[in-house]
């Protein structure tokens, strides 16, 4: 817990040192990320894209609204939110409030192309659509990083002994682990959804709903997802998914990972970080909202005070 909360605020504090000091009402210049590509080049990914063209036109950073306010009207800031004018909108025109827009990134690294904030008309899926969003997450350069340390972690706790120790090791878990993830995927981003017409992107429910509530709302999106039309429909692609990446695993594990526990817990941890990455992606943007409405503020009684001390 203490190390998601430090991850939490350290995230928070790059992005809110990352965004320049604009005057109220200015759109904030394009501030793609490092390695991140054009096909989530949007204002927000699928959470702030109102536009059925892929991929989106704009860039605005981080997703969330960017400017801050300035010394020449500080009264008039605090009075009237700062707005960006490629902030994300709803499906009625409307803006997105900064406590329910998505990131396309959490914490500036953590890829967040398939979620889609409170509100918002995300781009439509389809074969194409899908094959281009399971392409961009399974090659980011996040998923390297955590493919790095999960591997680091099964090595040093042997996990399967017939895979050996040290650099050979840490290889051998390397690549299972790449085909494990890369397998999961496409399997749920693109083959079977598109095959099922199912909607597998995370539609958070953002603010106006009680914490305990969205709480079961986030454990229910692992049975539950959206058919192309929109109703609920059961989450066959995301569950088989996994359990097919279980199967091919077979193929390419050690005997003593083949057994029928060893496959339930490891779909079992599947499930749960998808769990806790969903809950992170709920929740994020109410945090981040938090500490960019203070950094807001700060600016702003600074900028009254330099406007004090030039009067005089």
């Amino acid at each position: 817990m203490r190390l998601v909360l430090a991850l939490v605020f350290l995230g928070i504090s790059t992005s809110i040192g990352a965004q320049p000091s604009q005057v109220p009402g200015v759109s904030s210049p394009a501030t793609g990320l490092p390695g991140e590509s054009k096909l989530v080049s949007g204002s927000g990914g699928f959470s702030s894209s109102t536009d059925s063209s892929w991929p989106p036109e704009s860039d605005g950073g981080t997703g969330f609204g960017q400017a801050t306010p300035s010394a020449a009207s500080p009264a008039q800031a605090s009075q009237h939110p700062a707005t960006n004018a490629n902030a994300p909108v709803d499906a009625n025109g409307n803006p997105i409030p900064l406590d329910r827009q998505e990131p396309k990134r959490i914490l500036g690294f953590m890829p967040n192309f398939r979620t889609v904030a409170g509100g918002a008309k995300p781009p439509p899926p389809g074969w194409k659509y899908n094959f281009s969003v399971a392409t961009n997450q399974a090659t980011d350069y996040s998923s390297f990083l955590f493919l790095g340390i999960t591997s680091l972690t099964a090595e040093a706790t042997d996990a399967h002994p017939a895979l050996g120790k040290g650099a050979d090791g840490f290889y051998a878990y390397s690549w299972r682990g790449f085909l494990d993830k890369t397998d999961n995927t496409y399997l749920s981003a693109w083959l079977l959804s598109s095959l099922l017409h199912e909607d597998t992107r995370y539609y958070a429910l953002g603010s106006g709903h009680s914490i305990p509530f969205r709480a079961l709302y986030v454990i229910s999106r692992q049975a539950v997802a959206r058919t192309y039309g929109g109703r609920q429909t059961p989450n066959i692609a995301s569950l088989g998914a996994k359990v097919l990446t279980q199967v091919f695993s077979r193929y390419y594990y050690p005997s003593s990972a083949d057994s029928f526990s060893a496959l339930a817990t490891k779909f079992s941890y599947s499930v749960m970080r998808d769990v806790a990455f969903s809950a992170i992606r709920e929740f994020y943007p109410d945090v981040a909202a938090h500490y960019i409405k203070k950094h807001r503020e700060k600016m702003a009684r600074l900028a009254a005070a330099q406007g004090a001390d030039s009067v005089h």
